[in-house]
């Protein structure tokens, strides 16, 4: 079995991108983090991290050990506070999601911890992700679970999936390059939206905003109904019965994160260890 403390360390490392920001988290200092690496590759009996002068990353045997020690903790920690051991869990803790994150995995999840720990309240907010991210740094929410598209936001990367180009049944005339892209986007604040536009920039295309909804739910009623194209992952256009239109330039993958504050309360922390088991689910939900 390995150590708890030395997986807790190397999840550190893997999830803040280095070693002086895992010994900031786990409040020990760098060599104590090193140290802790080291005997974790011993037992393992594989290197686990690559170190370069500018980042470090797991290796792939540290990729599938970091899975394991993941469920390992998440368990760890439940059977900790079912127990009764250690101090009781109280206080607010703050979540946001994005739209795509509001999934009855990640629901049940939230009220499974309140209901573990009646003396903590989780306040959720659904929002964009930019505007969530914001918040969280603000110091409104401890944790947010969202999407991006190549930014250079830190956070744990729980899964990433096509972005695609999608309209209703009725053909809008996108294959004329002499014509403008008629897009249906969310705000500002929506990394697809920053994607689409930056996508057709580069090829040199011309678009002109003809829907703007601050909810998916607005978005997929004024696609469906032919009023423009809209930048959404795969499975969201299937869900919604939309189109592919692959003729517009390529779009990048969507990557879905999981991001705290550097420094999480232990309410954070314990609902964090939770959040990364059924949140990696989301995809499959």
């Amino acid at each position: 079995m390995f150590d708890s403390v030395l997986l807790r360390s190397l999840l550190a490392v893997a999830d803040s991108g280095g070693f002086t920001r895992a010994a900031e988290r786990l409040h020990l200092t760098q060599s104590a983090i090193s140290a802790h690496i080291r005997r974790l590759e011993a037992e393992a009996g594989h290197k686990l991290l690559e170190r370069t002068t500018r980042s470090v990353s797991l290796t792939p045997a540290g990729t599938r050990l970091a899975g394991y020690a993941r469920t390992i903790l998440a368990l760890h920690d439940d059977a900790r506070a079912s127990l009764g051991v250690g101090r009781r869990v109280c206080g607010t803790v703050s979540v946001g999601l994005s739209e795509e994150m509001v999934k009855a995995p990640i629901i049940d999840c939230l009220r499974r911890f309140s209901v573990a720990h009646p003396d903590a309240e989780v306040a959720l907010q659904v929002g964009l992700t930019g505007e969530l991210l914001a918040l969280m740094r603000a110091g409104g929410l401890d944790i947010v679970l969202g999407s991006r598209c190549g930014s250079d936001e830190r956070g744990e990367v729980l899964w990433s999936e096509p972005l695609v180009w999608a309209r209703g049944p009725l053909a809008l005339g996108t294959d004329d390059a002499t014509l403008p892209v008629p897009l249906a986007v969310f705000s500002d604040q929506c990394p697809y939206r920053a994607a689409a536009i930056e996508a057709l920039a580069r090829a040199g295309r011309q678009w002109r905003i003809v829907c703007q909804s601050p909810s998916a739910g607005g978005l997929m009623t004024a696609v469906s109904g032919g009023l423009g194209v809209t930048p959404v992952t795969r499975s969201c256009a299937l869900a919604a019965g939309l189109q592919e239109v692959t003729t517009l330039p390529a779009l990048p993958h969507a990557q879905f994160m999981l991001t705290s504050t550097a420094k999480p309360k232990r309410s954070a922390a314990l609902l964090l260890a939770q959040l990364r088991q059924c949140a990696s689910r989301g995809e499959d939900s």
